[in-house]
């Protein structure tokens, strides 16, 4: 990617861009507050800049958002009782107790935590995160299993699964071994916001880039997509 500059008024705004086979200019700040711009061979740079700079006003009111989200995001839990953990769209409060079992589970709006020595913080914090991991592990396969019933008849081979800590995507497709990769940060969101992101990454095995076919697929298979996409990128990530 190469990087640009555009003066708006006394800010600047600086973004990556790459050139992709695409119809339309496509413009994407993400929580990371980075810039990216993507369009055609077609389109010269100089509309690539007027655009940015047509854009800029709505550029800079997204990166004072995450801005202002990132000064909300907590330190890291220390995973005592009173603690409130997200998970799939819902707080639930945490209560440590000590037992000779080990486990974790969850009801009535509480998740329980149940560890040997309540004081040792890294045994607590395997468990929690072997549990969440497990959770999302369920949760994810359960909905792939069942949107991936409609690609069925696009002869797609069903992909395989992968979950790990991703700092700017809720989930990528990688075509060329056939597997889709989700953020384990998903499974604090709920299940309708998960099920747009794995149907999104679905049709990325038929349509690589986000075109109009792409969009046209999405738009069919799931209209709110939108309302969808807009929860997790605007509520959602103030739990990350």
């Amino acid at each position: 990617m190469e990087k640009y500059l555009v003066k708006y008024g006394e800010k600047n705004i600086v973004f990556s861009f790459e050139r992709k086979n695409v119809k339309n200019i496509n413009l994407n700040v993400r929580p990371n507050m980075d810039v990216i711009v993507s369009a055609s061979n077609d389109v010269p740079i100089e509309y690539i800049l007027d655009f940015v700079k047509r854009k800029a006003d709505w550029i800079l009111k997204r990166i004072d958002y995450f801005k202002c989200v990132q000064s909300e995001v907590s330190t890291n839990k220390e995973i005592v009782s009173g603690e409130t953990y997200k998970y799939l769209g819902k707080q639930y409060r945490l209560r440590v107790v000590e037992s000779k079992y080990e486990f974790v589970k969850y009801e009535r709006g509480f998740i329980y935590l149940y560890v040997n020595d309540k004081s040792n913080y890294k045994r607590k914090e395997i468990l929690i995160n072997r549990w969440f991991k497990e959770r999302a592990s369920i949760t994810f396969n359960e909905i792939l299993n069942k949107l991936y019933i409609i690609f069925k008849k696009y002869n797609i081979s069903k992909p395989n699964l992968e979950i790990r800590k991703m700092k700017v995507r809720w989930g990528s497709c990688i075509k060329s071994s056939n597997k889709i990769v989700l953020n384990i940060d998903l499974i604090k969101a709920p299940k309708y916001c998960i099920e747009y992101v794995i149907l999104h990454e679905l049709i990325h095995l038929i349509y690589e880039n986000h075109d109009k076919q792409f969009y046209d697929l999405l738009t069919i298979l799931m209209p709110d997509w939108q309302t969808r996409k807009k929860i997790l990128d605007e509520e959602v990530v103030r739990c990350l």
